[in-house]
């Protein structure tokens, strides 16, 4: 057992905000530091989709979890996913209302597999383990089906989700494998990539049934990988990725089992505004080349691998992921149209397309907003937050919360870099920006220790403390360039900070002896999006002996994550008040012009007087309308979509409130929003540069978020 000694809640704690400055005053007693742990607990702020309004925002979690699987049992939805080397692994997450979600258990304890699991023999497993679990209830059993590299599938199984959970290895390995269990009391694996194959498995579920195993769908047919195999109304489908040249997903139908199967696409090019941002050049050893951000649609950023799951109230949601830069594959949801039998992700008028923002599902659940992960840790419970987890399989011997009480202590372990360290503690990073904070103590170092906080990714940076011949000094590491920067010191005492932007991919690392001056240290780091460990950016607490021998010890003393924007909803809504509205792709300004809502240059005399503003009125569950506050005849308005909503179809006319002048309202997270009308699912459009009327047409925005269909917008009356 890896002694991680999880508590888990019935319910996480509703989560506000957190003073981070207030939470590293320098001097404190023990009594006031246990104070501020209780506190702390209390008001931590992380990401949360449910806007408290009836609504949610993409994506689900902020933090990576890729390849999910997801389930309903009764009224209860239940959620695993890859975790790849970390450990403990296959977290099993349970919703009410498939937006807010707690974390149960974790499904796998570790992995032991051999001395590379180990860090022994120089040997590693990133970007190996646990990986495309299939997540199914049947037979009174929870089963996770997953693979392992190397291995053949393994197979998790639990009456109660939370645990305890017992493993099985099957005698085939399945690649990107799901199991279906049929009501005919056949259970059907498929696996494969390109080309899917099928077969029987044995009721013990150990092995195929000889004679089953089949080619499903042939090459070229259109099919990826990351299969979900389903039976739905008698039919059988198959929600199934691609990711060459691009991110998207199709699905596959038949009226048997074992086929023929038709293929259709079902969700592409939704990229909720997000662009590529670096990635790694081909290349293992420094220095790193990286590619250049880029605006468009290429590798995996748009929704792709995932599937689709129905709600006691007969709804039907999406669920998939995207390779969403350097935090990682995040989890997304949409709500799911069908369409002469296919399950289309998006909305009628605008298929293949989901929204950022929209109506949380009707699950016949009334949840308050709540976050699945509590991020930070005063290490004073005796128990670890259980987001955290071990890069690779830890010594269990050279970690302590028990040696010195309120303390995380490590050990250090010998090894060449941070890199191949043993018993470093991992969790997620979380976007769209994020600054942990960690506070160290350092008497217990060593000659050749170095200990600190790390951005665990490759290539990799760190800031830390060495110990030396002649004391301290604080280093600072980026593997990209090589580049080491020292800073002697005589405190014995540091708090180690990191900056993380994930809409640019760009970090700073800072240190402070005193609590709260900090000094940046290395200049800003770039965050690549990389496939050797097949994860995204890692907060990481790590203490290594650079001597080849076992070392001494660190003790931190808590670890906290400030989040500035941890919430969908960037800004409340300015319902009741008087806006104007500017394209972010030209900056013109929308105007009431003889009744036409057209776009103009804001120096333009035709932006004199209130013709450009627009009162909002609210229509509920995060839907507005705008009414003009000024222009001709139409003054007093609502904005409203006719005919086929295309160029000059976007009128001011009085009336009743009405799909055709409601929208709803979709905050980007970058200051901008899309306004997307409810009478055909599609968004405000200003054509840049074009002199031309508006229209609402647009399917949603590109990745620069250019193409007209973008607003900032600015208050300029109550």
């Amino acid at each position: 057992m890896l002694n991680f000694s999880f508590a888990f809640a019935s319910r996480p704690v509703l989560l506000a905000c957190l003073a981070l400055a207030s939470s590293f005053l320098p001097n404190q007693t023990q009594a006031q530091r246990r104070t501020k742990a209780a506190t702390s607990a209390a008001t931590e702020r992380t990401w949360m989709a449910d806007n408290g309004n009836g609504t949610f925002t993409n994506p689900l979690f902020y933090d990576e979890f890729s390849d999910p699987d997801l389930i309903r049992v009764g009224n209860d939805f239940y959620l695993t996913g890859t975790t790849m080397h970390t450990m403990p692994g296959l977290p099993v997450l349970h919703s009410k209302d498939l937006v807010n979600w707690e974390l149960l258990s974790y499904a796998a304890d570790k992995l032991d597999f051999g001395p590379q699991y180990r860090f022994e023999g120089g040997k590693d497993v990133y970007g190996q383990g646990i990986w495309a679990p299939s997540f199914r209830y049947a037979r009174g059993k929870f089963h996770i089906f997953t693979n392992v590299n190397g291995r053949t599938t393994q197979l998790y199984t639990a009456t109660n989700p939370a645990g305890p959970w017992t493993h099985t290895e099957l005698k085939k390995s399945f690649h990107d494998l799901s199991v279906l269990f049929d009501d005919d009391g056949k259970t059907y694996v498929i696996w494969g990539y390109d080309e899917l194959k099928i077969a029987e498995l044995t009721d013990d579920l150990t092995d195929t049934k000889p004679g089953t195993e089949q080619v499903l769908i042939p090459k070229g047919s259109g099919v990826g990988e990351g299969s979900h195999f389903y039976k739905i109304n008698g039919k059988y489908y198959i929600t199934n990725t691609n990711y060459d040249p691009v991110g998207f997903m199709v699905c596959a139908r038949a009226d048997k089992a074992t086929g023929p199967y038709e293929v259709t696409v079902i969700s592409a090019e939704e990229a909720l505004g997000i662009g590529v941002n670096w990635r790694l050049q081909p290349g293992r050893t420094p220095p790193f080349k990286l590619t250049q951000p880029t605006n468009d649609f290429s590798s995996a950023i748009p929704m792709h691998q995932g599937g689709i799951v129905q709600t006691a109230t007969g709804e039907w949601w999406g669920f998939s992921m995207m390779d969403y830069n350097a935090v990682g594959r995040l989890l997304t949801i949409s709500p799911v149209t069908w369409t002469n039998g296919w399950p289309y992700f998006g909305l009628p008028g605008n298929l293949k397309r989901s929204p950022r923002t929209w109506v949380k599902p009707n699950t016949g659940a009334n949840l308050p907003p709540m976050a699945p992960f509590k991020r930070n840790d005063e290490f004073n419970t005796g128990k670890l937050n259980p987001l955290w987890q071990w890069n690779h399989l830890p010594d269990d011997t050279k970690w302590s919360l028990t040696e010195r009480k309120g303390f995380l202590r490590l050990h250090s372990l010998p090894a060449k870099d941070f890199f191949s360290a043993r018993n470093s503690l991992t969790q997620r990073a979380i976007g769209p920006e994020s600054t942990p904070t960690t506070e160290m103590e350092l008497k217990g170092l060593k000659v050749g220790d170095v200990a600190g906080l790390a951005l665990l990714n490759f290539p990799y940076t760190w800031i830390g403390v060495a110990r030396t011949a002649e004391g301290f000094e604080v280093q600072q590491y980026d593997q990209q360039t090589e580049k080491l920067v020292r800073q002697p010191i005589k405190e014995s005492k540091v708090w180690l900070r990191a900056h993380c932007n994930f809409d640019t991919d760009l970090a700073t690392l800072h240190y402070s002896t005193d609590g709260s001056t900090f000094q940046a240290m290395g200049g800003q780091i770039k965050l690549p999006y990389q496939l050797r460990t097949f994860q995204g950016i890692r907060y990481t607490l790590f203490n290594f002996n650079t001597q080849g021998t076992a070392g001494g010890y660190a003790d931190f003393d808590r670890f906290v994550v400030d989040q500035p924007r941890a919430k969908g909803l960037t800004q409340p809504i300015p319902v009741g008040k008087t806006i104007m509205l500017t394209s972010l792709a030209d900056s013109t300004i929308l105007i009431n012009w003889r009744g036409w809502l057209r776009p103009v240059p804001l120096n333009s005399p035709l932006a004199k007087g209130t013709a450009g503003r627009f009162r909002v009125v609210d229509r509920g569950l995060g839907r507005i309308s705008l009414e003009s506050a000024g222009g001709t005849e139409s003054a007093g308005g609502l904005v409203t979509v006719v005919g086929l909503a295309g160029m000059g179809e976007v009128r001011i006319i009085k009336g009743e409130a009405g799909d055709a002048n409601t929208f709803q309202w979709q905050d980007m997270l970058r200051g901008d929003l899309m306004l997307m009308n409810l009478s055909n699912h599609r968004y405000l459009l200003a054509i840049p540069r074009s002199g031309s009327f508006c229209a609402a047409d647009a399917p949603g925005t590109r990745p620069d978020r250019k193409d007209g269909a973008c607003f900032t917008w600015q208050v300029v009356s109550e």
